[in-house]
């Protein structure tokens, strides 16, 4: 398997050069030294016509300096935190190298840390991606209260940043595809990613790739067999209303179908171990095999699953 070395662009340093008092200078060198990245952050960032640049450099230095939301405290302490990402590369390398093994074919993307302003954690562009360093903080950093919900911050510490990333990755080069699209397609292609993603990921504990707690993960366990005994008891395994489908995958601080006390994205976690079972009763599957079949119903059945 050869090593492959995911390029990571650190564009949330080179913002912080950026001075008001030679803000057109030092923009028009960010657009020189990052001229595939500049225009996305402006635009989809800043909201900014990306052509505008006599504007940018009058928006920019307030964009850092805004003490609003924290805006000024939070970027320092990017620069704090994010001073040593040689832990992130290292995880980053690794899940590429398997994952280029695996699809030779799918481009490996250079990833750009930029400063989001709260505005996003995961960007796009082509075959790249991009990570807003400033949602990854730490759970407790005082500003998230403003901009996000209590059961999103769990998620947003450095050490999430090769799951999403990967997850992210995964989930856009790999697509959902189904004529039926009842929950137990849903349930079980992205239960097929979250296997993949522990295998890719081996270093975290499986509660940190689905991005639970270990309590969330322990109530599940728990509660596995009540949980399955009620999608089956009301036969939502073939069903495919909107509202039921979004209780069940989308991220909440539980979900509605099962218990007030479950956490989110409980069908998702049932579709995992479903894909887990599934290769422990069929040795001779590989990965590819798994990823690339799309019968719901077949490996359901094949995976003897029996909480």
């Amino acid at each position: 398997m050869e090593q492959q070395s995911i390029t990571i662009v650190r564009f949330d340093n080179a913002l912080m050069n950026v001075s008001r008092d030679s803000a057109l200078q030092d923009v028009r060198v960010l657009y020189d030294e990052y001229e595939d990245f500049m225009p996305v952050f402006a635009e989809n960032i800043l909201g900014i016509n990306s052509d505008d640049t006599l504007y940018l450099a009058d928006a920019l230095p307030q964009f850092l300096a805004d003490t609003t939301y924290g805006f000024a405290e939070t970027n320092a302490e990017v620069q704090r935190q994010f001073a040593d990402i040689s832990d992130i590369q290292e995880q980053l390398d690794d899940a590429f190298t398997k994952i280029h093994y695996l699809y030779h074919d799918l481009p490996l993307p250079m990833i750009y840390f930029f400063i989001s302003g709260f505005n996003a954690s995961i960007l796009f562009m082509d075959d790249d991606m991009a990570v807003g360093t400033d949602m990854y903080l730490g759970s407790d950093w005082k500003y998230y209260n403003q901009v996000v919900y209590q059961y999103q911050k769990q998620n947003m510490r450095k050490e999430c940043i090769p799951i999403d990333v990967v997850s992210a990755y995964l989930f856009r080069n790999i697509p959902y595809s189904s004529v039926k699209n009842r929950l137990l397609e849903n349930m079980i292609y992205r239960g097929k990613i979250m296997y993949l993603l522990s295998v890719l990921l081996p270093a975290y504990p499986d509660y940190e790739i689905m991005g639970y707690t270990q309590e969330q993960w322990d109530w599940c366990e728990t509660n596995e067999q009540a949980i399955w005994n009620h999608i089956m008891d009301r036969r939502d395994l073939f069903k495919t209303e909107s509202m039921l489908l979004t209780s069940y995958l989308n991220d909440g601080p539980f979900t509605s179908e099962v218990s007030q006390d479950s956490p989110g994205r409980v069908g998702t976690w049932i579709g995992w171990r479903i894909a887990e079972s599934y290769m422990e009763h069929n040795q001779d599957v590989t990965l590819q095999q798994l990823m690339e079949n799309g019968d719901a119903q077949r490996i359901l059945h094949d995976s003897f699953y029996k909480p």
